[in-house]
């Protein structure tokens, strides 16, 4: 009920003031704090805590006395670790810019054919096959022996459709023998040669079982006076007392396809080839000369190229780091030039520009962005390379193929020294920050466009 005050002004009851609300914001901040809980603590427990810990580890030597900076010291001053970083700097520099230069090749190219999606599933289908596996693979690919390396058999098939290796590499004339060295692998006879006399070339060193398939038995030379003969074999029987020395018996197997040459002043004046019973025959011109054997009918088997060694082994593991993200590249470029509008590049080629100038001028300035992307992904990616090396490099070329990754792991599990392995663990952060910040920043100017 109303009542009037000493001005006459009725006095009304005021309603009771209304409880303060809970913040809404507040309420919403606590339930996603609330849902992201146990992927904080994943997130401490997992990546937080072994940071730090591998931080304050660092500090520590092999039997856990205070070092200071003595393990960092030992990064840059031990040749093995050396190597590691001096690897660790190739591959970042190498392999993301070979895997995104290729990728954008084949980005490109495989527009312009019918079964571009067929090879682009081709070039990606690698990305499907685990580190491990790639690198039995190549261990295999890259087998000295060409019979059971792939790039060797290659490369030797290569280089014998040109200069086909000899088939007795191990040949060499006997002590005794009418023959003698000519300097730079070639043998040749002690005394010059006459039409109508036959001449013995004895060899050995070629087991009878390793003789070309189209050897036969040796036979004696027929004499000729219009003509050089001879014959070229293996003076070897196996048995002991067996066969005549400086004469071919039946037991024995002539030399098919091995070169003969004539020499007068240090001149070929004639050549010929044995056949299959070593027996060869030389024109008259070469009356009166010396036989040579020249040094390419003993010319080791070229068994291809070392992979495996020292000095390539780093440049191999690269590439089957190609082989197997290379088609990541090709994808994600693919997938930025298919949003490059078409009328840009048109309106280019109407104007005369030709399609070198087209790609180096419309299409690398658009897909900068994606190929940043990529380029970036895979130096991260790189600078934690360990399976494929640790695979594919044999024991002799382990030192020379070391990376940080795999020298942290030696530390920590064979040579048992934690100090130096966080140590190269907290390097390996460090040399992350600055590619992941360059990530970061061009996500950030992206979102302002």
């Amino acid at each position: 009920m109303a009542s009037a005050n000493a001005g006459g002004t009725p006095n009304v009851a005021l309603p009771p003031a209304p409880k303060p609300r809970k913040s809404v914001t507040g309420t919403r901040k606590s339930v996603a704090v609330l849902f992201l809980l146990p992927a904080l603590v994943l997130l401490g427990a997992l990546v937080l805590y072994p940071i730090g810990y591998s931080l304050f580890r660092s500090f520590f030597d092999k039997s856990g006395d205070f070092t200071a900076f003595g393990n960092y010291e030992t990064l840059f001053t031990d040749d093995t670790i050396l190597t590691a970083i001096k690897n660790n700097a190739i591959w970042v520099v190498v392999a993301p810019t070979v895997a995104t230069g290729l990728g954008l090749i084949f980005a490109v190219l495989t527009e312009r054919i019918r079964w571009g999606t067929a090879f682009k599933l081709v070039i990606f289908m690698p990305m499907a096959i685990s580190m491990l596996a790639a690198g039995i693979i190549f261990r295999l690919v890259y087998e000295s022996d060409p019979d059971r390396g792939v790039a060797n058999a290659v490369f030797v098939a290569a280089h014998d459709t040109f200069a086909e290796s000899s088939a007795f590499p191990q040949a060499h004339p006997s002590t005794q023998s009418p023959l003698k060295s000519a300097g730079g692998g070639a043998f040749i006879t002690r005394e010059a040669v006459e039409a109508g006399t036959p001449v013995a070339l004895p060899l050995t060193g070629v087991a009878p079982d390793n003789m070309p398939d189209d050897a036969k038995s040796a036979a004696a030379a027929k004499p000729d006076p219009d003509q050089v003969t001879g014959t070229a074999w293996q003076d070897f029987t196996r048995g002991k007392g067996r066969g005549e020395l400086n004469a071919p018996d039946k037991a024995e197997f002539g030399y098919p396809g091995i070169k003969i040459e004539a020499v007068k002043d240090g001149k070929v004046v004639a050549s010929a080839e044995a056949a299959g019973d070593g027996t060869f025959a030389l024109p008259k011109e070469a009356d009166g000369a010396q036989l040579r054997f020249p040094a390419s009918n003993f010319r080791e088997p070229y068994n291809g190229v070392d992979w495996l060694g020292p000095s390539l082994i780093t440049p191999a593991v690269i590439g089957s780091y190609l082989w197997i993200w290379t088609g990541f590249a090709m994808v994600l470029i693919a997938a930025g030039l298919a949003s490059v509008p078409r009328e840009l590049l048109e309106a280019a080629r109407v104007d005369g520009a030709n399609e070198w100038q087209v790609f180096r001028r419309i299409t690398v300035p658009i897909l900068a962005p994606v190929l940043a992307v990529v380029a970036v992904t895979l130096m991260i990616n790189v600078l934690k390379i360990f399976d494929l090396i640790f695979i594919i490099a044999p024991n002799s070329s382990k030192d020379d193929a070391n990376v940080l990754a795999l020298q942290l792991y030696n530390s920590a599990f064979l040579d048992k020294d934690s100090g130096v392995a966080s140590a190269i663990a907290v390097l390996l952060f460090l040399l992350v920050i600055p590619v992941m910040m360059f990530n970061i920043r061009r996500l950030r100017r992206e979102g302002r466009r």
